[in-house]
């Protein structure tokens, strides 16, 4: 995957700011970073999103990205964190190449300038959300 930019990350032949490393899995800082200490967890093996990870590279990204916060959290003083893997174009993924980030959280908005997308708390339609997840779950069958 010779034009994949985390690929040349984790080849050693792109710069990056290392955090962790374990057979499967690489770490790194998100040179775009929406908070302090904001970083990325990747696959070692290339796969292009969530639909074409392997079940245990996917498992592999998931223990590290979690081992990461746990120490990061306390570490930055941060109030809580984020995981965020975005999956398509439409759902915002620039680099295609599978990877979750970990964003720490901070009661301190200076030091966090994320905000979210929607407003949770507004109630759906109900008999939309029943005709959505009949859907789904016919499609899971």
């Amino acid at each position: 995957m010779s034009e994949c930019v985390f690929c040349g990350i984790v080849a050693g032949d792109l710069p990056s700011v290392p955090v962790a490393e374990d057979e499967a899995t690489a770490a790194f800082m998100d040179i775009q970073p929406a908070t302090a200490g904001h970083l990325l967890v990747v696959p070692k093996r290339h796969a292009r999103d969530l639909f074409e990870i392997e079940p245990a590279d996917l498992s592999a990204v998931t223990l590290a990205a979690q081992r990461i916060a746990r120490a990061a959290v306390p570490e930055l003083g941060a109030s809580g964190v984020n995981l965020l893997n975005c999956c398509g174009a439409a759902a915002w993924q620039t680099v295609f190449h599978f990877h979750l980030h970990v964003i720490p959280r901070y009661a301190d908005k200076a030091r966090d300038a994320l905000r979210l997308p929607w407003q949770p708390g507004e109630p759906g339609d109900a008999e939309a959300l029943t005709a959505l997840g009949e859907r789904i779950s016919a499609a899971l069958a």
